[in-house]
């Protein structure tokens, strides 16, 4: 396998940007997912690193090479996509040793790789079947397995899970993701579903608009989101956003609602508060985070249940703070109605404070 280095790299149509000046380094064997929302770049990304489109600006190397000029059957690389695209006239043998014969390699050396190819994704038994006598996640492993077997440098995979259903995408995640450990392959892979990337990937690529917004360990996107966008975007439920103003009052800082409530906050937290370039912040936490009461307790906010959701062995409640919506969660048996009015108490170990006007997060100096 190889590293896969993006340096710069631009694509745009006139003065439309589907991706702007991206860069970022997949070190060999690592998986790294680009995820963001339909329409943030990640797809026209990774169809430049596969050299599918052409390049407005930048470079694209892989290993010690680099392939920004080179078509895409000489870079080394092999793709699946979300919808399998087998030949179906053609034995999933023959799917398989379909892009070796393409490369005139020997009969025996073909053999070889198939072989291999099928009991490391356990489908030998299916060799003789055809792609309509397959499951949708047997479908998707003969996929994996034609790009295994061209021993390509790296895997560009484009939401290959997105046309299975809810069981059986769980069951190609773990799939995949023993797929890259056993082989140490490196493996860049597009999703618009943040828990695919989260529960599959070494680091994640966080796009919107054309930019790249953060690139890290999923363990450390979600604990520290760079701006609100990946705040609310990592994490299901999302992080809650609440737009309030800091003030310093008696020789403390404290955020306050629009109807006048204050909530203190601790000296570390007050200092991030007041580096905001003006007097908005917005109050930032994830629903294991927020402790919900029936009366209020000192440092709790006022709120009102809009929507409660029992899913058996959590219940998920939305509550309007301030014109907001906050994502809570509270055992099943803490009953909940909606419009019922109750306190919420922030972590103040694990809130996050974000820029009103820049949204970016806000840190100690």
């Amino acid at each position: 396998m190889a590293q896969v280095i993006l340096k710069d790299v631009v694509k745009n149509y006139g003065d439309v940007y589907a991706v702007n000046h991206v860069s970022l380094t997949v070190e060999d064997g690592e998986f790294v997912a680009l995820v963001g929302p339909s329409g943030c770049g990640k797809t026209t990304t990774l169809n430049l690193v596969a050299g599918l489109i052409p390049m407005s600006g930048g470079t694209v190397s892989i290993g010690d090479r680099d392939v920004t000029d080179l078509d895409p059957k000489d870079r080394d690389i092999a793709m699946v996509f979300q919808n399998y695209a087998l030949y179906p006239q053609k034995s999933v043998y023959k799917n398989l040793a379909f892009p070796l014969q393409m490369r005139k390699l020997p009969k025996e050396e073909i053999d070889k790789r198939v072989q291999a190819a099928a009991k490391t994704l356990d489908i030998v038994h299916l060799l003789e079947r055809k792609p309509r006598e397959l499951s949708g996640g047997q479908q998707q492993r003969v996929a994996l397995g034609r790009a295994l077997v061209r021993e390509p440098r790296a895997f560009l995979m484009d939401e290959p899970l997105s046309n299975l259903d809810a069981k059986l995408r769980v069951q190609m995640r773990s799939e995949i993701k023993r797929f890259h450990q056993d082989l140490n392959a490196t493996i860049i892979y597009v999703t618009h579903d943040q828990l695919e990337a989260v529960t599959m990937s070494d680091k994640m690529a966080v796009m919107n608009g054309g930019f790249l917004q953060q690139y890290d360990s999923p363990a450390n996107v979600f604990a520290n989101p760079v701006n609100m966008f990946v705040a609310s975007f990592v994490g299901s439920p999302a992080m809650s956003l609440v737009p309030l103003t800091a003030a310093s009052k008696d020789g403390r800082v404290v955020l306050t609602g629009p109807e006048g409530w204050e909530m203190p906050l601790s000296d570390a937290n007050g200092r991030k508060a007041l580096s905001a370039k003006s007097s908005k912040v917005v109050l930032g936490g994830r629903h294991s985070t927020i402790k919900v009461h029936k009366s209020q307790v000192p440092g709790s906010v006022p709120g009102k249940v809009y929507t409660v959701e029992p899913t058996g062995d959590v219940t998920f409640a939305q509550v309007f703070v301030s014109g907001a919506v906050v994502n809570v969660s509270v055992a099943p048996t803490f009953q909940l109605r909606p419009d019922e009015p109750v306190f919420l108490e922030f972590d103040q170990d694990r809130m996050h404070l974000f820029d009103g006007e820049t949204e970016m997060a806000l840190r100690l100096q």
